[in-house]
């Protein structure tokens, strides 16, 4: 069951942004974390950017300082504002709206929505 729903992907060009947005079931939007992932082709599916529903953040190394995770209450939605990217940014971002622990529940990943980086 789809709890998440991913939209704002596209293509863009190194050293330019773009703005993720994961609309999140009312119903479990203040149960559990937020968080984004993303696979690229032949790696396995890491974290990016996590945010509690206190509003505490998690950002990957490789994207701190460049990517900003944030939440709006009133829309049940979760943004990953993404700037100065990088081709190696390319890849299928995923919200899970159901983040236990530093673990995302299975049954909540979303369909992805394509980011590339290229000139």
């Amino acid at each position: 069951q789809v709890q998440g729903v991913e939209s704002g992907g596209g293509l863009v060009q190194p050293g330019g942004s773009l703005r993720l947005s994961c609309a999140v079931s009312g119903r479990i939007f203040s149960l559990y974390a937020t968080g984004w992932y993303r696979q690229a082709p032949g790696k396995q599916r890491e974290l990016v950017a996590s945010i509690r529903s206190g509003g505490i953040t998690k950002v990957a190394d490789s994207v701190k300082g460049r990517f900003t995770i944030s939440r709006d209450n009133a829309k049940n939605t979760v943004y990953l504002q993404m700037n100065s990217l990088k081709p190696e940014d390319t890849a299928v971002y995923y919200c899970n709206p159901g983040v236990v622990g530093d673990e995302p529940l299975a049954r909540y990943w979303g369909h992805g929505t394509q980011v590339t980086v290229s000139s």
